[in-house]
């Protein structure tokens, strides 16, 4: 028997464990950045360099998950993935002692190079490991997973930068704590398949290339709701953080629900399942423009986080449907580009919609959602494939 057929809860645990490792890099800072940056307040640039350490980790994993990819195909999805593990706590840890704010940059970009390896490694060996209806779930229970530890990291964020900002680094200890057990328990794919795959296949740019696109307007859409919903509360005279938290809150919640909901479509083609979450993430961010109050927000915020819970896996088992074993790191990485790309670049795509006007959000957010739309029907237009594959009968079987 191969040991691939073998892989069950501890391989599963693990790779969604390790796919949760670069939402701890975009969250946790979050709550501490007023901190951080008064206690650098003599370095004029502060205003600057505190925000990008929050954002410059999903730029690199944008920029090197595509190498990443390439490495893995090569030398291997274990090696890579263990010394991106290693180099996580290494450049997480970092700020612990660094007292310059541009080194702790530049060690939150090299915590971007550790993450690109992770996620597209952990991504690639569930498309290795598991095959069918089992691979489906697995993807879906990753969204799960990021969606539900993003929320908590936040809060543990916010609760361990109460005593200092410098606290909630301790927490990129934890790749030390998951690097022997990745060791231990995962392994490789069939190393003489791969050869012999790599031989007689090119790599599907054609097929790929629509789905990276659609990949990156998906990052576009996850980060719209938690960069732009304070900032429309703001607009609603909501200043509680309590009703904020509601509000982000009602949003991962969809996030989850849509992953969950995603497997109960098995029996759609996925391009009518990717046109589904279009429309349904287009119309929440319809509902979030027209919102006069938070009551009304938060079920819209909610609705548009079911359309990205339910659009990112059914993309990114789209994408390995296409690749085969020789290609997946490739394809993997090049879909974990698109997502960052995707997310680095929404606050900016908003940005230029209101030209740095507050009272413009509103307008900004119809346009956006107008563009989810639209995308929907062209979702429509992509070529047919054979629909997703049936759940097994055994429903608790990982």
């Amino acid at each position: 028997m191969r040991r691939e057929a073998q892989a069950g809860l501890p391989q599963s645990l693990l790779l969604l464990l390790g796919s949760c490792l670069p939402v701890l890099g975009a969250v946790l800072l979050a709550p501490v950045l007023p901190r951080m940056q008064a206690h650098f307040g003599d370095d004029p640039l502060v205003s600057v360099l505190v925000p990008v350490s929050l954002t410059i980790p999903a730029l690199v994993i944008a920029l090197l998950a595509p190498f990443a990819g390439i490495i893995a195909d090569g030398l291997g999805r274990k090696p890579l993935l263990l010394g991106s593990m290693l180099l996580y706590s290494l450049f997480g840890l970092l700020p612990l002692w660094l007292e310059s704010l541009p080194a702790i940059v530049a060690s939150r970009a090299g915590l971007g190079l550790a993450e690109a390896g992770i996620m597209t490694c952990c991504t690639t060996l569930i498309g290795d490991y598991y095959q069918g209806a089992r691979r489906e779930r697995l993807f879906a229970l990753q969204m799960v997973c990021t969606s539900l530890s993003a929320a908590l990291f936040i809060a543990v964020g916010g609760a361990l930068g109460q005593e200092s900002w410098r606290t909630p680094y301790m927490l990129y200890g934890v790749g030390l704590l998951l690097l022997p057990l990745m060791a231990w328990l995962l392994w490789e794919g069939e190393a003489s398949e791969v050869r012999l795959e790599r031989d007689v296949a090119g790599f599907p740019w054609g097929a790929l290339l629509p789905l990276y696109l659609f990949s990156l307007l998906a990052g576009v859409s996850l980060f719209i709701v938690p960069v732009q919903a304070g900032f429309l509360l703001g607009l609603l005279h909501v200043e509680s953080p309590q009703q904020i938290g509601m509000v982000m809150g009602a949003n991962q919640l969809g996030v989850m629900l849509g992953a969950l909901g995603f497997r109960l479509l098995h029996g759609w083609a996925r391009q009518h399942v990717l046109a589904l979450a279009f429309v349904t993430a287009g119309i929440g961010g319809g509902l979030m423009a027209q919102a006069p109050d938070a009551l009304w927000l938060t079920p819209a915020v909610a609705l548009n986080g079911l359309g990205i819970g339910l659009m990112l896996p059914t993309l990114i088992t789209w994408v390995m449907s296409r690749a085969g074993i020789a290609q997946r790191g490739r394809a993997t990485g090049g879909f974990t580009a698109a997502l960052f790309a995707g997310e680095f670049a929404s606050p900016l795509a908003v940005l230029a919609l209101t030209s740095g006007s507050a009272q413009a959000l509103p307008g900004a957010l119809a346009v956006v959602a107008l563009a989810q739309l639209l995308l929907a029907l062209v979702c429509l237009a992509l070529p047919r494939i054979s629909p997703m594959p049936a759940l097994p009968s055994s429903p608790n079987k990982i």
